[in-house]
């Protein structure tokens, strides 16, 4: 494989992601207001999201670890891929909570299945030398589908309002068109003998490899949960355009326009990572995360915080693809979906501790301080990244 190539396999992942994600983000938006419409209250809307995400976030380590005891991909992805697109119908069959509960967790589930195998695989079709530029196309569409979706979604409402059950039958048809793309995808011919390690796999075994993974591996996973850690939901940003005087309408469209930013950027900074490296590329990514929260701490401003928003897609483009490139660059070949499933499955962990801690902050003290805190604890993270995590790529 020459460096530099985006390889058919590559391309066709990137679009069964962007046709997932035009499905998910076209409902994303509305998915509170289609259930109170049925009857639900924001309790029941609150347990069933937090739920339906620490569900997606331990299977990520599991199914991981099965993807690469087994050395196969693209089952998880055909699996997992399915599951989500044929899940989002299914709520509204029937106005039953459990039935709720039980569609919108296998819409999660689906993407605990598919995360780990799924980042493997474009990992396999990439050197560790254009990897940025690999992940970075990947994201780009995937992002470019979280645009494309709610802009759907506000169109249609416009014309159809509160058509919520039309709405999510539309959504089957992108999801049909990525289960269709999977079937192109072909498994690599088994290369390594069967990893030891992984024999005996359960759900939470994922703790395990952190102890026998690369002190490198080790650095970089303290590192990415710290700064989840201090950053919260992007709820909380939107709460902010809206404090400071935004209609509903407009935040949706500071979302849309955060999507379209990130999409954009996510290739040529996956490029441009390649180049410069994926060290130096999270930490611009992080520097940028920093002046968009203290940015956020000081200013009051509608405008300052478009600019702002701006600028949060950018350290999107620059940390989110990059930190998977990196790891997939630094574990073991044979590891790498355990690898980014235990970090997926620790990150899930780590948002819903840092999304607690930032409404309670919220709560007791103002927005300003979520901000000013969280400004100042990545600060403190972008000087260990410097100082104490080095890049030598295994893989």
């Amino acid at each position: 494989m020459k460096p530099g190539i985006i390889t058919k396999a590559v391309i066709v992942l990137s679009f069964v992601s962007f046709f997932t994600d035009i499905a998910s983000e076209m409902l994303y938006p509305v998915m509170p207001m289609f259930l109170k419409s049925i009857g639900f209250s924001v309790l029941f809307i609150g347990i069933l999201e937090g739920i339906a995400e620490a569900t997606a976030g331990f299977s990520k380590g599991y199914f991981g670890q099965l993807s690469d005891k087994w050395q196969k991909r693209v089952p998880f992805i055909k699996f997992g891929y399915g599951l989500s697109a044929i899940s989002k119908p299914m709520m509204i069959i029937f106005a039953f909570p459990l039935w709720i509960f039980f569609s919108r967790t296998l819409d999660r589930l689906g993407k605990g299945i598919r995360t780990g195998a799924r980042d493997a695989y474009l990992s396999s079709e990439a050197t560790p030398e254009n990897k940025g530029k690999v992940f970075g196309f990947h994201r780009a569409l995937d992002t470019a589908g979280a645009f494309i979706g709610p802009v759907f979604a506000l169109l249609f409402l416009y014309f159809y309002p509160e058509n919520y059950k039309l709405l999510f039958l539309i959504a089957l048809g992108p999801g049909i068109l990525s289960i269709a793309l999977t079937f192109i995808l072909k498994d690599k011919p088994k290369s390594e003998e069967p990893n030891v390690s992984l024999v005996n796999v359960n759900f939470f075994s994922f703790f395990k490899y952190i102890k026998y993974s690369t002190l490198e591996y080790k650095k970089l996973l303290v590192g990415l949960l710290a700064f989840t850690l201090f950053n919260s939901s992007d709820v909380f940003l939107l709460l902010m355009m809206k404090n400071a005087g935004l209609s509903d309408t407009g935040v949706i469209g500071v979302y849309i326009f955060y999507n379209f930013t990130y999409a954009l950027f996510s290739y040529p900074i996956g490029y441009l990572a390649d180049k410069i490296g994926l060290k130096t590329t999270f930490i611009i990514g992080l520097i940028l995360f920093a002046i968009v929260y203290f940015g956020m701490a000081v200013f009051n401003n509608i405008t300052i915080f478009f600019i702002l928003f701006f600028v949060y897609g950018i350290y999107a483009a620059c940390t989110e693809s990059i930190s998977k490139a990196w790891i997939t660059n630094i574990c073991r070949k044979e590891e790498t979906a355990t690898a980014i499933g235990a970090y997926n499955s620790l990150n899930s962990i780590f948002t819903m501790a840092a999304s607690s801690f930032a409404g309670l902050i919220w709560a007791l003290w103002g927005a300003k301080y979520i901000f000013m805190f969280s400004g100042i604890g990545v600060t403190i993270i972008i000087i260990y990244f410097v100082k104490e995590i080095k890049y030598n790529h295994i893989n």
